[in-house]
C-alpha cells in the first residue's frame, strides 16, 4: 500500500501523522510501494464462433517433417513499445520455420508467420 492508505489506516488506529510524516517514517523503514500492473485482456473470444476439430488427438510426435506443425502468438516488451510475435514450430524437428513480429495482433501477423514454411514446405516436394 502505498503512503496515502497507510495514513488513512494509521489515522484510524489514532495516530495523527501526516503525508510527510509517513512518507518519512516508510523511508526509515525501508518501505518501497511497487504499482501492480493493470490486466490487460489481448484476445476476446466469441462463443458462437466454431471450435476446430481436434485432429491430432494429442498425438505431438509426427514420423516426418512438415506433417504436423504448431503455432503461439505471444508479446513482448521492446524498445518500440509492446510487440506481437507469432512463431511456427514443425513439431517432428522442434524447430522454428515461421514466424513474424508486428505492433498488433492480427490475422496479418499470423498469415505472414506461416508464408516462410509454407513456401519451404512446397518447394521440398517438388
Amino acid at each position: 500500500m502505498g503512503y496515502r492508505e497507510l495514513r488513512k489506516k494509521l489515522r484510524r488506529e489514532g495516530f495523527n501523522v501526516s503525508d510527510y510524516g509517513v512518507q518519512k517514517l516508510m523511508a526509515t523503514l525501508g518501505l518501497v510501494v511497487t504499482q501492480r500492473v493493470a490486466y490487460k485482456v489481448t484476445t476476446k473470444r466469441k462463443h458462437s464462433d466454431a471450435v476446430a476439430d481436434n485432429l491430432l488427438n494429442q498425438n505431438f510426435n509426427p514420423v516426418a517433417p512438415n506433417q504436423v506443425w504448431a503455432g503461439d502468438v505471444t508479446y513482448l516488451r521492446t524498445g518500440e513499445g509492446w510487440m506481437y510475435l507469432a512463431i511456427v514450430m514443425d513439431l517432428y524437428s522442434r524447430r522454428i520455420v515461421g514466424w513474424h513480429i508486428d505492433k498488433r495482433m492480427t490475422t496479418d501477423l499470423v498469415s505472414k508467420a506461416m508464408i516462410k514454411p509454407i513456401t519451404y514446405a512446397n518447394h521440398q516436394r517438388g
